[in-house]
């Protein structure tokens, strides 16, 4: 009998609830370790042995990911490793994917990949690189988590190995970006990848470096000193601040009941006769003070950060709790010139670490929206406020419906604002902006921002 699937997930957690990782601070390193507890599946019917993993131990991952992102500035580097000996990561838990639906694997490899692409863009774009300390063997999606960090550093002990083993055990290809890692990022031969991956028992120390699988290779008598002389050395580039503290992430706040889920700043209403829900995202109340200090203070509570936060949470409950709704309906309320300020301000102040995050996040969530495999439908109606980047939200919809004219309780107009920030800050997966995106081919048709 298969185990079953959780029936309900809860993507919000904090350190404080972790149960497979362990997060240690010393500036200007952190370390994340894989400490994996095999009766702490996510779903009862498995144990996750070997440090394997299910998507309740990528929860975790991501939650601490964005945390060292925007809690921890004086963080510059973080050593991923692992908890247990002889063993980095034996990959994502096979009884666990056996059990589940192929709509669950697929939103699961989904999630997995999107962690790993956070990694990628902590190293490239927010001055936090990653180190992959492999004290043992790292295996199918084990060795992928190390492929998504600057730098892999195995031990050379005669034992440890790197391994993408899916096509002789499963005859599948690696799942979250495997070959494409090797391939694209690390610029290995295909002909040595395809040996590679018929290799059930993978490749150890020299011939591992030799390949590039790996960056460095140092027996046990050296190993721990050499990931923390290299962990070093990769914070030593960064222009993350030393001693400013960061911006705190409270759990986010949300209601549910029969009719829908209530944010802050979002709301959701389901109609099961019609399989939607429809998502209303509201603008700021009020406009951001020119003193930075007085904004910073704000923290989380800023509202492009809270809307985020928000939004990046019901998008991935309706990933996985909410399989039968097939369309999101995507509307706003509030006021355009407010929302325009705020984001007027965020690019003014771009050079700021924390704001840089907030735009690296929307970055990310947008993304995620774009990849959301469900039919979106925007509504602009009066009294919405699709502004500046707000607007990306419109322009992520396959279909965008906009009221010609007024309506009697509504005299104004419905409007649709753009900004430089539609110009390329938030791009999508394909490096486009939207707007260049739906006017591919026919650049000078893009609107003029205000």
């Amino acid at each position: 009998m298969n185990p079953p699937e959780p029936s309900s997930l809860d993507f919000r957690t904090a350190p404080g609830a972790y149960r497979h990782w362990k997060l240690k601070i010393e500036p200007p390193l952190a370390e994340l370790i894989l400490d994996v507890d095999e009766s702490g599946g996510i779903a009862p019917g498995y144990e996750l042995k070997q440090n394997s993993y299910d998507l309740g131990v990528d929860i975790e991952l991501a939650d601490a990911i964005q945390r060292l992102r925007f809690e921890h500035p004086e963080v510059h580097a973080v050593v991923l490793r692992s908890g247990k000996p002889g063993i980095f990561c034996a990959g994502a838990n096979i009884r666990m994917l056996a059990g589940s639906s192929h709509a669950h694997k697929v939103n699961f490899c989904k999630f997995t990949n999107e962690t790993r692409n956070a990694i990628e863009e902590a190293s490239a774009e927010s001055g936090q690189r990653y180190l992959a300390a492999l004290g043992g063997t790292a295996a199918g999606g084990g060795y992928e988590l190390a492929l998504a960090t600057d730098h892999v550093l195995l031990i050379d002990d005669g034992n440890a190995a790197v391994s993408l083993p899916e096509v002789p055990l499963l005859a599948v290809l690696p799942g979250t970006g495997g070959l494409t890692r090797l391939t694209d990022k690390r610029r290995i031969r295909r002909d040595l990848c395809d040996v590679f991956c018929t290799l059930e028992e993978g490749i150890r120390g020299a011939r591992a470096l030799e390949w590039r699988l790996v960056d460095e290779i140092a027996p046990r008598s050296k190993f721990d000193a050499a990931v923390h002389a290299r962990a070093l050395a990769m914070a030593g580039g960064s222009d993350r601040p030393t001693s400013e503290p960061g911006i705190d992430l409270p759990r986010i706040e949300r209601t549910v009941d029969a009719l829908g889920i209530r944010y802050r700043h979002l709301d959701v209403a389901f109609d099961a006769a019609l399989a939607t829900a429809t998502l209303t995202l509201y603008g700021p109340l009020h406009d951001l003070p020119d003193d930075v200090s007085k904004v910073r203070e704000t923290g989380a509570a800023l509202w492009m950060l809270t809307l985020l936060r928000e939004l990046d949470d019901v998008l991935l409950h309706l990933r996985f709790n909410a399989p039968n709704t097939a369309t999101l309906v995507l509307r706003s309320s509030g006021d355009i010139d407010c929302v325009l300020q705020h984001d007027a301000w965020l690019r003014e102040h771009a050079s700021l670490w924390w704001v840089r995050e907030i735009a690296l996040f929307a970055k990310r969530t947008l993304k995620r929206l774009d990849l959301t495999s469900r039919t979106l439908v925007a509504l602009v109606e009066p009294g919405s406020c699709f502004a500046g980047s707000l607007a990306e939200i419109l322009f992520t919809a396959d279909r965008s419906y906009m009221l010609d004219g007024t309506l009697d309780d509504a005299p104004l107009a419905a409007t649709i604002v753009l900004s430089a920030s539609n110009l390329g800050l938030l791009p999508m997966s394909n490096g486009l902006s939207r707007l260049a995106s739906r006017f591919y081919g026919d650049p000078d048709a893009i609107p003029i921002p205000r």
